[in-house]
């Protein structure tokens, strides 16, 4: 069979490329043509874009890029008609899936959908919209599936992928680890500042202001696979910093502790055992907007989960350095990192296990052969 595949971000290249992975082991004829990264494409099959060219982050942001948004939905509706799919597979993404599911499903494509668009977090009218233009929905948070189920829309809950992208990759050598990258033996501390550049200029800055004052810890930034490190060698002023392009699982299993940007990496991080300080800070416009609509108690993947405040988040102007330093101490003394494994074996149970990948693609495939 011919599938469409549509995934943004750095988090939806993963999950869209064990997707790819799983659909080859149902279907050995299957050919994808996708919206994408790097990691779909060493799958195989045909890269339409590339997720780095529409990044955009933020409300405001994406109001002063609309012309160019507009741009490729028009586009990607032409590539749609004209690659006639079996099946059209969205991954996350929603504000621009969301517009194409609408259109794909007046002309008659099937639409499936992986990675369930974050409606939970506001506007929850959107189901209805959902529902008219999506054939089938499978969820990755196990709050998901009762949440649709209360609005009438039953959906299918197949585990979180992170589990198999965690479970299933090499053991890196800690020693090995650190001597290509010439980190020392101290403790290390990771920061994740995101994966956009705007994000990045935002949480960056503040996470290193607490450098000076835990020097007998190694300070290392996880670069994103999108941006080069002369982004970020602006912001290293301290040589107890140090920077790893593309290796955020290897750092992150070796890490003693970590400072996040909220979003996929929280939930990453607390699979990965390692106590952290959730941290966000948006475009001011941006954010007042947000607060307005988003109608949730936490924004990290690990509280909302938990449905409790397992890791501390720091948003907006309670991101500073004295809030950081102080959070940061107290995730280093012992009492509290107990607390926080204990906390992260409980969250892992709730996700479901393995197979997520699977159970999605052999769902899609039965569906649609």
């Amino acid at each position: 069979m011919k599938y469409y595949i549509i995934a943004g971000e750095a988090s939806g290249d993963l999950h869209g490329s064990n997707l790819m992975k799983a659909l080859l082991k149902q279907d050995v004829n299957a050919e994808f043509r996708f919206w994408g990264g790097d990691l779909m494409q060493a799958v195989g099959g045909t890269l339409v874009t590339h997720y780095k060219d529409r990044s955009f982050m933020g409300f405001a942001e994406v109001i002063f890029n609309l012309k160019k948004i507009l741009g490729l939905i028009s586009f990607c509706k032409k590539d749609i008609e004209e690659y006639q799919p079996d099946v059209i597979i969205f991954i996350d993404n929603s504000g621009f899936n969301l517009r194409i599911a609408k259109w794909a499903k007046e002309k008659k494509f099937k639409t499936h959908y992986y990675i369930s668009p974050q409606v939970w977090a506001s506007r929850a009218n959107r189901v209805k919209k959902i529902k008219r233009d999506i054939d089938a929905m499978y969820v990755i948070l196990p709050f998901e599936k009762s949440f649709y189920k209360d609005l009438n829309y039953d959906v299918h809950f197949v585990g979180h992928p992170l589990i198999d992208a965690i479970s299933d990759r090499t053991q890196v050598d800690e020693h090995q680890f650190r001597k290509a990258h010439e980190l020392g033996q101290k403790p290390i501390i990771a920061l994740l500042p995101g994966s956009r550049k705007q994000e990045i200029s935002k949480m960056l800055g503040v996470m290193l202001s607490v450098v000076n004052d835990f020097k007998e810890y190694q300070f290392v930034i996880a670069g994103a696979p999108n941006q080069d490190f002369s982004f970020y060698k602006s912001f290293m002023k301290n040589e107890n910093v140090a920077f790893v392009s593309n290796k955020t699982y290897d750092l992150l299993s070796v890490s003693h502790a970590a400072l996040v940007t909220s979003g996929t990496a929280t939930l990453e991080t607390a699979l990965f055992k390692v106590p952290q300080v959730v941290c966000y800070k948006a475009n001011a416009i941006s954010y007042q907007i947000a607060k307005r609509i988003i109608t949730l108690k936490y924004i990290s993947l690990v509280n909302l989960i938990m449905d409790r405040e397992v890791v501390t988040e720091l948003i907006q102007s309670e991101l500073n350095y004295k809030r950081l330093k102080k959070e940061l101490q107290l995730i280093l003394s012992d009492d509290k990192r107990i607390q926080l494994f204990i906390d992260y074996y409980d969250l892992e149970k709730k996700l479901g296990g393995k197979g997520a990948s699977d159970k999605a693609a052999k769902l899609i495939f039965e569906s649609c052969k």
